[in-house]
């Protein structure tokens, strides 16, 4: 019997593909004007169609659905209806999660996430206007997962660059059932005030009071990533390799800054998530600043280490990795990491023609030597723990 008929998996980090009638469908022409609502539209030099968001035509609406494609990355379906179903459909989501071994999936979005921050500074986009559009994703979002409650998660996505609307949708998407808050790596890119700031207190105090992870996707911080990727040549696909690669420094810095600065210390049952960003690099960061901490002035004499912060309400999550996995859990343990498939994203856990991939079912099977405690914490217990599931 293999480790996925033993365990119900809890994938951390699954991607909701946006149908290009999302937006259109749910809120009136008439009051915001039809080319302001995000619509999608045929770009002829490129072949595909593509969301124009606040003026800004360029997300293929079938990018970031790669899942199962012919052709290999960055190769993407033209359109959304190319798209492997299951990218978008509950019911084939059902079928594909059935089939691979996944008993229940968080729920991230797409075009709403990576393209939101970028938004938030659109002159053409009032921020009446990019609140509703956010309040709609997430009530589809809350539809979306109603066609499955208990295997399909729904997060809010919050309007970081407004205060007091962030914390007005986390209660009211919190009371239909969303179980975590997404909010940007890098919020100062975009001018609101960086994450150690006490500005946040009041969003912190509502998630932790609420049970809400807060959770730092990967690629939502400014459009670099912090990863130096806005210096590489376009036009050589091969160096999206070593920017891909370098997405993850944004959830790195964000982390360090949460623990040095006293936030973790201020709300310590606050769970912070980094997502899609691997766990192989966690025990040097948390040995690196641990040594950092203990050789500075202004940190001697604190009672957690950054270490002992991390153990206590910070998470990692995990794909890909096997060895680099294998050592994190052998040097920090199982209570912090949790098993994604990242699904339906290019270099997700999604078996196809133009992929090394393999099923997660087969990938989860290559853990099997583990103890079988750290199999069910990494698997299911932590995400079922701090998601309330």
């Amino acid at each position: 019997m293999s480790l996925v008929d033993q365990i119900q998996v809890i994938d951390a980090d699954s991607h909701l593909h946006e149908p290009p009638d999302l937006w259109t469908a749910r809120m009136s022409a008439r009051k915001w004007g039809e080319s302001s609502i995000p619509h999608v539209v045929r770009d002829d030099r490129s072949g595909n169609d593509v969301w124009v968001m606040g003026g800004l035509p360029g997300w293929p609406s079938g990018g970031g659905a790669q899942a199962g494609w012919k052709e290999w990355f960055p190769a993407h379906p033209p359109r959304f209806e190319d798209a492997d179903r299951a990218a978008s459909d509950p019911t084939e989501r059902l079928r594909w999660m059935d089939e691979h071994g996944i008993y229940a999936q968080l729920l991230y979005s797409n075009v709403a996430l990576f393209r939101s921050a970028e938004l938030s500074n659109s002159s053409s986009m009032n921020e009446e206007l990019l609140l509703e559009c956010l309040r709609v994703y997430n009530d589809f979002q809350t539809e979306w997962a109603a066609a499955a409650p208990g295997r399909f998660i729904p997060l809010t996505q919050i309007p970081f660059w407004n205060l007091e609307a962030s914390v007005a949708e986390v209660l009211r998407c919190a009371e239909n059932g969303h179980r975590g808050v997404v909010m940007s790596q890098e919020p100062a890119a975009y001018g609101a005030p960086p994450l150690i700031d006490p500005h946040w207190d009041r969003l912190w105090a509502v998630a932790q009071e609420l049970g809400l992870p807060v959770n730092f996707h990967i690629l939502t911080g400014s459009s670099a990533g912090g990863d130096g990727s806005a210096d590489l040549p376009p036009e050589d696909d091969a160096l999206l390799v070593a920017s891909t690669v370098g997405f993850i420094a944004g959830n790195l810095r964000t982390l360090s800054h949460l623990m040095v600065a006293g936030v973790c210390d201020r709300f310590p049952r606050l769970n912070f998530v980094t997502v899609e960003s691997g766990i192989g690099w966690i025990p040097f960061f948390l040995e690196s600043m641990d040594w950092q901490w203990q050789n500075n002035a202004a940190t001697r004499g604190r009672e957690l280490l950054p270490s002992e912060l991390f153990k206590r309400q910070c998470y990692g999550c995990f794909w890909f990795e096997e060895g680099a996995a294998r050592a994190a859990i052998d040097l920090v343990g199982a209570d912090n990491f949790m098993f994604e498939t990242d699904f339906p994203h290019p270099t997700s856990l999604s078996p196809g023609e133009a992929t090394i991939a393999q099923s997660p079912r087969a990938h989860i099977e290559k853990f099997a030597d583990l103890p079988e405690a750290h199999l069910r914490q990494i698997l299911h217990g932590n995400a079922a723990r701090i998601y309330h599931l």
